[in-house]
């Protein structure tokens, strides 16, 4: 048998078999193994002699061929007996792997925010050590919406992937797909709205854990959407010492059945969830929610709302009293950040002062240098968290017999 070409076409002899009659299928003794490249069914060739034998959707019919090349598009036999008139066993089709679905049910069945949490934070450590190639979010324009697509490669993980993502004033639809990093192989497709609900808290998570100050028992959310669940989950996830979770938004009964979920104190204002010891922005404001003058020392804050460029969360203040300033990816950040990008051209920022959080997690710097420092964490959201959770969901999902084929 010959080896592959660059096209991974493979050409074979087969073994004599006995020539077929005019109203009967040939039987060989035995056939060789074609290369499988992708089975659309579209024809199989088994030489003959002098003939080949061709079928499928097809009656068998028999036609001149010598050597006989399979071409991508071809489907290919093993060890097969029969060609009958409209059905040919096909092995190799039999073992291509097949792709897994998995639905937001499954996915928040799967997952819990201390999952995200580690395989967000082990997605951080990959990142320093340099087997992560991450690209920023890009938008097209829809007919009055907008289409986002996101990629990441984790070669340490050995998955890469990309979330594709539709909004519309009605809504919006969220996909993952995960592919193998060493094969052409779609691993699964997965509805991805829970998991970038749990990959962003995680994230906020994973800063929680490296930047807090010590003792930190206080959290204060603005916001209290669908995004602030998993902030107050995974945040109390990663710091099981706290003690109160102080949340406010503009709309009553939001504030109080958020309250009532998470057991939170309901604020009065933005003022009562910014004086805690850690504070989360989770808004749509196009304004900033946060004023600098708000913050206790040593507070860290986690700024996850804003991320297209156009609006903000932070003021001005913010940015100056921090003593560390990190985000989740500087090259996302220029582009998405106007909690940075706007203070840099203001002359309060510098990018050189700017960290990345994996610098913190790999042990790169220390970020917070004392008790009273504010800290700052801008999250934009990236592929590669998308990845890491997916991932850990499919991995899940294959133990415990969850999904379906696709």
């Amino acid at each position: 048998m010959d080896e592959p070409d660059r096209h991974g076409v493979q050409v074979v002899e087969l073994l004599p078999a006995r020539p077929a009659g005019d109203d009967e299928a040939c039987v060989f003794e035995d056939a060789q193994v074609l290369h499988h490249a992708e089975a659309r069914h579209l024809q199989i060739r088994l030489e003959l002699g002098e003939r080949a034998a061709v079928a499928l959707e097809e009656p068998v019919e028999q036609v001149p061929a010598g050597r006989i090349r399979q071409g991508l598009e071809d489907a290919v036999v093993v060890h097969m007996r029969r060609i009958g008139d409209l059905k040919v066993t096909c092995q190799a089709c039999e073992n291509v792997p097949v792709p897994l679905y998995l639905t937001e049910e499954d996915v928040a069945g799967l997952l819990s925010p201390w999952d995200a949490l580690d395989a967000v934070e082990a997605c951080f450590a990959r990142m320093a050590a340099g087997v992560v190639e991450n690209r920023p979010r890009y938008r097209l324009r829809l007919e009055a919406g907008t289409l986002a697509v996101m990629a990441a490669a984790d070669l340490g993980l050995g998955y890469a992937g990309a979330k594709v993502y539709a909004g519309f004033r009605e809504g919006v639809r969220f996909q993952v797909l995960l592919f193998r990093a060493d094969a052409p192989e779609l691993v699964a497709v997965l509805e991805a709205d829970r998991l970038g609900q749990l990959r962003t808290g995680a994230a906020s998570g994973v800063a929680a854990r490296h930047l807090a100050r010590a003792g930190a028992s206080s959290l204060g959310v603005i916001g209290c959407g669908w995004q602030a669940d998993t902030q107050v989950q995974c945040i109390r996830a990663a710091l099981p010492g706290l003690e109160r979770v102080v949340a406010y938004c503009r709309t009553e009964r939001t504030l109080r059945e958020f309250c009532e979920r998470h057991g939170a104190e309901p604020g009065e204002s933005h003022r009562d969830a910014a004086e805690c010891d850690v504070v989360v922005t989770v808004t749509s404001s196009a304004d900033p929610v946060l004023r600098g003058e708000w913050l206790r020392d040593g507070a860290l804050v986690c700024a996850v709302g804003a991320n297209d460029g156009r609006r903000r969360e932070l003021d001005n203040v913010v940015l100056e009293r921090a003593s560390f300033v990190c985000c989740d990816s500087l090259e996302d950040a220029r582009l998405e950040s106007a909690d940075l990008v706007e203070p840099v051209e203001r002359g309060v920022l510098d990018w050189l002062e700017v960290h990345e959080l994996q610098e913190v997690v790999a042990g790169e710097t220390s970020g917070r240098q004392s008790n009273d420092d504010v800290v700052v964490f801008k999250s934009n959201g990236l592929a590669a968290w998308d990845v890491a959770v997916a991932a850990a969901a499919v991995e899940r999902a294959r133990e415990r017999g969850v999904g379906r084929d696709l």
